[in-house]
């Protein structure tokens, strides 16, 4: 192929010995000593360097990717906003101007009056590079509202409060927050949490307004540096919850919403790899844990015995339960059977839970926006992968559902023109892998059509099969879409993820390129006719495949890969080291994490191959995966790989883990991975 001479990254001589092994990183310089400032002017000449070649090579498909970014666009309501939902004496809602990056908030009274835009994003992100609204809370009776910001992608936001009656920001600002903003009953302050020098948020404090911030009360403060606190509220809002907890074990403390520096309740202490959350009905807590069986049960508990636990719903084979929430009059059960989403629900007296049917055989489904405790009808999200997102009413007494809203998409939509499948897939170990597939219809099924493979596979996270407005670009050009539900993930039920983590974590890898095979021989695609991608914990998982099976891929998108899995693991002062390694393993202290790490980590294990077109992206402020990981992996793969495909680095320098800010600079990156992956695979046209 004839591209461009890319950019270089010279060696220099670093090792260092662990558990008597020498590892050799002649790229460790990419990393900026000064980190999380970045000023090494060689380090940014490399990445200025490779976004320049980035721009080089891909400027003769930018009609293409044009055309994608117009097609996508295309299909989403510029005007949208959201369905009006009550809270109290108020209904709220939010939409984007015509043409708009960013939300505007806005409100009106329940008795009728005007509406009241409440807080303007696009005001707020005007001049900025790159913005994100975090945390958004409105005081119980209604007169602030307290937001945070980021607007450099850091993810250390600045929390302000503003009077609504007035439409003034009051003085109250508090820079370095990382949680929600938790409001007391009172309305006369809130709790949220400080990020520390680590990026890890180990407190839960009250801000009283008016009051100088280095007067606030810190209600708890966690000692182990691997945990993580959180603070939230129960549906009733009679509870503020902190929750302390890493990757396997929680404790939850519950403080009186109208009494905030009363004793933290304690629901239960601490056990090694037992988790659970708290909500709260009429005195009687609920509490949803993983102590007897991975799949979760539901018990109760009195308020005043907290730790005495009593069981209510047991632990199922086939279902998993993913979450309890108490209404007034009821209470929902949310999880999965079999890997397929499903709403139950249960009155207090006891008796059957009531299954809400849905009529496809896959989908997506959840409680939607439901922030009132006295309800009788429920809001549900539903989606699948070729039905838009739907708002559904449920009426709790008749079962009837009220279609509020359907996904518009403005460039017209047919859904008879794709067809979808649930597909298992049998992995090398003998597991049903699932793998949902959606393709339009006269899809050739003998071996000649291109795949694109989505993944994720770790920290227990399910990716949904759900809708995407986006993907159609890759449907109507004639390419079928799938995502493998790997081990990793909690599709089907925690011990899913149990069998992809630690020292199982191989399954993940292996069930991927398992389920692209699997594929192959169900004749939708052949080698080299597969599109993969995957980020963050995704990329680790391309980088992985790439090393093991890299004749099977047409073209790779690795979007902030966490590739650099060794080094990381054992760098304790990174910000989510200690707390990651529930995850991976502790490779400081235990020699055969140390050994199944470096056997698999992407960056460690680059070979001299032939490897795939491969298109690699960071974040300069991402705390999540560090900058220099993926800079480091491109550029061992360049001195290392024995092909000619174009290998592409974009570092975004004024963004983090979730790449550019606003909705149309997001799409039109998403424009970029799919002309890359077009081009690739032959289909540019």
């Amino acid at each position: 192929m004839n591209h461009p001479t890319p950019p270089i990254a010279e060696q220099r001589p670093h090792s260092f010995e662990r558990h008597g092994i020498t590892v050799e990183d002649p790229w460790a310089w990419l990393r900026d000593a000064g980190y999380p400032e970045v000023t090494d002017p060689d380090v940014l000449a490399y990445l200025e360097a490779e976004n320049a070649y980035f721009e080089t090579v891909m400027a003769p498909h930018q009609p293409l990717t044009d055309r994608l970014f117009e097609e996508m666009r295309g299909r989403i309501k510029e005007d949208d906003a959201t369905v009006p939902q009550k809270d109290g004496d108020w209904l709220y809602w939010s939409d984007f101007e015509t043409g708009g990056e960013y939300r505007r908030w806005w409100r009106k009274p329940v008795s009728g009056g005007a509406d009241e835009l409440i807080l303007d994003e696009p005001a707020l992100a005007a001049g900025k590079e790159y913005f994100r609204l975090g945390a958004l809370s409105i005081s119980p009776d209604g007169r602030y509202l307290a937001y945070a910001i980021d607007d450099n992608g850091s993810e250390r936001f600045e929390a302000r409060v503003k009077d609504l009656t007035t439409g003034a920001l009051l003085d109250d600002v508090i820079p370095g927050t990382l949680s929600e903003l938790v409001w007391v009953a009172d309305s006369s302050g809130f709790l949220y949490g400080l990020a520390n020098d680590q990026w890890r948020t180990d407190n839960a404090r009250l801000h009283r307004l008016g009051t100088p911030i280095d007067q606030d009360v810190e209600l708890y403060h966690e000692a182990d540096e691997g945990w993580r606190v959180s603070v939230g509220e129960t549906q009733s809002r009679r509870f503020l919850v902190i929750s302390a907890g890493d990757h396997v074990t929680s404790e939850v403390r519950l403080v009186p919403a109208d009494d905030p520096l009363a004793d933290p309740i304690l629901v239960r202490a601490r056990q090694p790899h037992v988790e659970y959350d708290v909500e709260e009905h009429d005195g009687t807590l609920f509490i949803h844990t993983n102590d007897t069986d991975p799949n979760f049960r539901l018990v109760t508990a009195p308020l005043e015995r907290p730790s005495e636990w009593t069981e209510r719903l047991p632990a199922s084979g086939h279902f998993y339960m993913t979450g309890v929430t108490t209404f007034a009059d009821f209470f929902v059960v949310e999880g999965r059977e079999d890997g397929l989403d499903q709403v139950f629900l249960h009155r207090y007296e006891g008796g059957e839970g009531t299954a809400i049917a849905f009529p496809e055989a896959s989908y997506v489904v959840g409680l939607g926006d439901n922030p009132e405790y006295a309800v009788d009808k429920l809001r549900l999200g539903y989606e699948s992968m070729v039905t838009p997102g739907t708002v559904i009413e449920y009426d709790v007494a008749t079962a009837e559902q009220r279609v509020l809203k359907v996904q518009a998409i403005p460039s017209g939509y047919d859904p008879s023109k794709y067809a979808t499948e649930r597909l298992k897939i049998t992995a090398r170990d003998g597991t049903q892998v699932p793998v949902s597939v959606v393709y339009p219809n006269g899809f050739p099924r003998d071996g000649t059509g291109k795949l694109y493979l989505y993944a994720y596979g770790a920290y227990g996270y399910a990716v949904p099969p759900g809708f995407s407005t986006s993907r159609m670009s890759f449907l109507d050009r004639g390419v079928a879409f799938a995502i493998a539900h790997i081990r990793g993930g909690d599709d089907l039920g925690q011990q899913w993820y149990l069998d992809g983590k630690l020292e199982k974590r191989t399954n993940t890898f292996n069930d991927f390129v398992d389920v692209a095979r699997g594929l192959i021989d169900h004749g939708f695609t052949h080698e080299g006719g597969i599109a993969i991608a995957g980020g963050s914990a995704g990329g680790e998982l391309m980088g992985a495949v790439v090393n093991s099976d890299p004749e099977l891929w047409g073209a790779v998108v690795a979007s902030v890969p966490f590739v650099d899995v060794l080094n990381t693991m054992l760098d304790e002062t990174l910000p989510l080291t200690p707390g990651e390694w529930p995850e991976w393993g502790n490779p400081i202290e235990d020699q055969a994490a140390f050994e199944l790490i470096r056997s698999y980590s992407p960056y460690d294990n680059v070979a001299p191959q032939a490897y795939p077109p491969i298109f690699i992206s960071g974040g300069l402020n991402d705390p999540r995966v560090t900058y220099w990981e993926p800079a480091k992996w491109a550029a061992k793969l360049r001195f290392t790989k024995t092909d000619d495909n174009v290998l592409l680095l974009k570092t975004n320098m004024g963004a983090g883990h979730g790449g550019k800010s606003g909705r149309w600079e997001s799409l039109k990156e998403a424009a970029e991975e799919m002309a890359f992956v077009l081009w690739q695979l032959g289909m540019e046209g």
